[in-house]
């Protein structure tokens, strides 16, 4: 979630014995107090969720008491709105980070509100922040299922919780059978992908550059997992609406850093060998702006047409519980 390049920079590995300067290293430290601005913002909008949420399933328009009627206490599922508050923050953070690090990462715009260095700041901050709100949001569905296993002594109410949370396959209920592992894995490339940055000048600009451009699948698998199983949006309705229309920037700005990369090495000229020999990396990096610019038309069409994939808003609302474990 880290600007993967400068402009100047054309790919190639510093010289043997080359010292970069001690500016060039950002300590981890540092950033993390940097970071606590970002963080209580974001804490701020948390709690700001979590009231709109409480509020809405006390008075009975909650989606998730639709989706889950007996869902329709507040008080006693207190965890599980929080955990949806952290989960919707986080996603809020990671849509900015990515969007700085695609600015950051793209051609240089002429005309910037504040300097390059504080937008790779930003970028590093709220990279940390939206780690933190994704482990928070795993944390409290853990929490809540080990509230919810009262049927059970407490040794097998936290492995179940540890389990159908952090363990891929184990959660075996509904569309979380999908859902979460999308999240699991979401969670699981986040953390290494982020504070690999720490340590790039250990294992090389260039291997985390390559590591780096994985972090738009971790983007990508959280607004898949929020798709599938946020019971906010879980109808055909304005909200699930409102969140495909946020990827257009991003897919368009990805589209964008694709086609005008700052870097010379990731331009398609470059790709070709001698005598005008396409090489594999041609191929690739044509095929990923192709790639690009069919989800951009993708997301027109969704937002267009209003075929997002949410469900009908059943006459009769369901009555099966969220974390009950399906049997032979």
């Amino acid at each position: 979630m880290l600007s993967d390049a400068r402009p100047d920079e054309d790919g190639s590995a510093d010289p043997p014995g080359r010292q970069r300067p001690p500016g060039d290293r950002v300590a981890l430290r540092g950033d993390l107090r940097s970071a606590l601005p970002d963080a209580t913002a974001a804490v701020v909008v948390t709690a700001l969720v979590f009231a709109l949420l409480y509020a809405r399933m006390e008075s009975g328009a909650s989606d998730t008491v639709a989706v889950m009627p007996f869902m329709d206490d507040p008080g006693t599922y207190w965890m599980y709105l929080l955990s949806q508050a952290f989960g919707w923050s986080g996603l809020l953070w990671a849509w900015g980070t990515v969007m700085l690090g695609l600015l950051l990462s793209g051609p240089r715009p002429t005309r910037l509100p504040v300097s390059r260095q504080v937008l790779e700041r930003w970028h590093r901050t709220t990279s940390l922040t939206t780690m933190a709100l994704m482990a928070a949001h795993a944390l409290m569905f853990a929490a809540e299922l080990v509230r919810y296993e009262t049927e059970v002594d407490w040794a097998e109410r936290l492995w179940v919780g540890f389990a159908d949370t952090f363990v891929p396959g184990w959660y075996d209920s509904g569309t979380g059978r999908i859902a979460i592992p999308l999240g699991q894995g979401a969670l699981y490339l986040a953390i290494p992908l982020g504070l690999l940055f720490y340590v790039r000048h250990r294992i090389g600009a260039n291997t985390w550059r390559r590591l780096h451009r994985f972090v738009i699948v971790v983007y990508v698998l959280s607004v898949w997992h929020t798709l599938l199983y946020g019971t906010n949006v879980w109808y055909g309705e304005w909200p699930r609406t409102v969140l495909w229309l946020l990827q257009l920037p991003v897919a368009a700005l990805l589209l964008l850093r694709l086609l005008r990369p700052a870097r010379r090495a990731e331009r398609l000229g470059s790709a070709r060998g001698r005598g005008g020999a396409a090489r594999p990396g041609w191929w690739m990096r044509g095929a990923g702006r192709v790639a690009a610019a069919a989800v951009v038309v993708g997301l027109v069409v969704v937002a267009v047409s209003g075929r997002d994939g949410g469900r009908d808003r059943p006459t009769h609302a369901p009555a099966t519980a969220p974390h009950e474990q399906e049997t032979d």
